[in-house]
């Protein structure tokens, strides 16, 4: 497969992996309460339905409420939106609320994943509108 065919279809199975979630986890707010987390879509990066993973994502916040944490849990995923039956290896972004909220807080979170790819690193970055209640 020629070079830049092959890294449009990691771009495109990227791009279908992270809307997972389908619009509304890119449109509506995230209500969480203090000590609640939330699965937000898998993670992967496949050309051909085969991971070109060198290692699991990585979740980076660039800017939010303190009491929020992003997190990859590493596991098996079945990448769907690009039509791919068998699962290949990955991760589940996480979104996680400290337990000790004490005050209704909402704020604007910016994160970015970062995948390590037998062709490079990439990174998408992602927003929402958060709410967290005690």
């Amino acid at each position: 497969m020629h070079v830049g065919l092959k890294m449009l279809s990691a771009i495109l199975s990227l791009g279908a992996g992270i809307l997972t979630g389908g619009a509304a986890a890119g449109e509506r707010p995230i209500v969480l309460k203090g000590g609640e987390s939330i699965e937000l879509w898998p993670l992967y990066f496949v050309v051909n339905c085969r991971s070109i993973l060198k290692g699991p994502p990585v979740a980076e916040v660039l800017e939010g409420p303190p009491e929020l944490t992003v997190t990859v849990r590493e596991q098996k995923v079945i990448p769907r939106k690009v039509n791919c039956a068998k699962e290949v290896p990955g991760g589940m972004l996480i979104l996680t609320a400290a337990k000790d909220i004490k005050a209704r807080t909402q704020g604007r979170l910016i994160f970015r994943i970062i995948y390590q790819t037998k062709d490079g690193e990439r990174k998408m970055s992602h927003e929402f509108d958060v709410t967290l209640l005690p």
